[in-house]
């Protein structure tokens, strides 16, 4: 296999090549190339003025547009319907699987990015109504009048079992071990309640209460 040893780009658009003792290698470090790599570089920069490689297609998608937009239209319809769903919902291209993190790919190229859900009280429409003539009324009001009212609001908290999800480091075949579950009374259990108030001046509380609910 034989190998040349070329001066740099500069001498190459000259159509020079550089012997391995030239001079010319003391103020450019020469490069070693194969013949077949010489003639390629040769014929690129008479192309395009540049060794570099040329952009590339990459990879081909494994969905098309129409795919893409149909994702992004099942998401927005339904907020809650998770990306693995959606992947074993949807085929690609020539009816292939598409995998969750295509799915997350294609809506985060749309803008969509998957948040902490709010839990909100449930709201009648009656009830958004009056909450939005109440902000309209006081939207006016200034420090004096606020320093009038008195904000409170109350939390449950489960004692005995956590409200959220809750994971368990196991082993395949362990997930009902005994030391991989927790037990719990689904209809019932105690719960602490606390209650607490703030006004401009001056904060009550925080009252804790135990509720038994066996």
């Amino acid at each position: 296999m034989t190998f040349l040893i070329f001066a740099p780009i500069r001498a190459l658009k000259k159509g020079w090549t550089a012997p391995i003792r030239s001079s010319y290698q003391w103020r450019f470090p020469p490069y070693e190339c194969k013949q077949d790599d010489d003639f390629r570089l040769r014929q690129r920069l008479h192309e395009t003025d540049t060794v570099s490689d040329r952009p590339r297609s990459g990879r081909p998608r494994c969905t098309t547009q129409r795919q893409d937009r149909n994702l992004v239209r099942n998401h927005v319809i339904n907020r809650f319907l998770s990306a693995s769903a959606s992947s074993r919902q949807t085929r690609g291209r020539n009816n292939q699987r598409i995998s969750a993190n295509t799915v997350r790919r294609r809506l985060s190229t749309s803008g969509l990015r998957a948040h902490r859900l709010y839990i909100g009280p449930i709201l009648a429409q009656r009830h958004r109504h009056q909450r939005t003539l109440w902000a309209q009324e006081h939207a006016a009001w200034d420090r004096i009048q606020w320093r009038s009212v008195v904000f409170s609001d109350e939390s449950r908290f489960c004692i005995d079992h956590a409200d959220g999800r809750v994971r368990a480091w196991s082993i395949s075949g362990e997930r009902y071990q005994a030391d991989c579950v927790r037990e719990h009374d689904r209809w019932g259990g105690a719960s602490l309640m606390m209650w607490g108030a703030i006004s401009y001046n001056h904060r009550i509380g925080p009252v804790f209460s135990t509720i038994d609910g066996r």
